[in-house]
């Protein structure tokens, strides 16, 4: 898939780190496997500059950040892994990923049905699992649910414009 897709094919970019103050020697040049995103940024930022994030701006709440620092990679942990799952959406194309080494991706192509991931195994997701293990994807796609409902994330059905007839 390509960069209008969830799947690999569209979202998969390396990040690369050059901050040699905060490297020790051992990490530089090194390459972590870890999964990372860009709700991450924000949150590497704020621990590396010691700044807080604010919980309310202009008399209003301020949902709190979804990502995770990861500085402990940049600091040379390589085997770093997240505490916390990743969600996306994009014009109605949903992933979850889940956290720790980030095995698992459940993924879904508007308007198709969700398709479960072996990332260990099958990177390029070839081989759809949600028929073996569907208690793994029943799980994650009730967290996906879950995140999108909080975030107030709509369905795509209800937001995409409407096709008019003949065009």
């Amino acid at each position: 898939m390509y960069k209008h897709w969830v799947h690999e094919g569209g979202i998969a970019t390396p990040l690369i780190a050059h901050w040699p103050a905060a490297m020790p020697d051992d990490a530089k040049g090194g390459i972590s496997h870890s999964v990372g995103h860009l709700i991450d940024v924000m949150p590497t930022i704020l621990e590396a500059t010691g700044a807080g994030y604010p919980t309310r701006y202009d008399g209003r709440e301020v949902l709190p950040l979804e990502g995770e620092s990861l500085l402990p990679v940049v600091r040379g942990d390589l085997s770093w892994g997240r505490t916390k799952t990743v969600f996306w959406e994009h014009e109605g194309n949903r992933a979850v990923r889940s956290p720790g080494d980030g095995r698992w991706k459940l993924v879904r192509k508007f308007p198709g049905e969700w398709e479960l991931y072996d990332m260990h195994a099958d990177r390029t997701e070839l081989s759809d699992l949600t028929v073996d293990r569907p208690e793994q994807a029943d799980e994650m796609a009730a967290a996906y649910d879950e995140w999108a409902a909080r975030c107030g994330v709509l369905p795509w059905e209800e937001i995409r414009p409407q096709r008019r007839q003949g065009r």
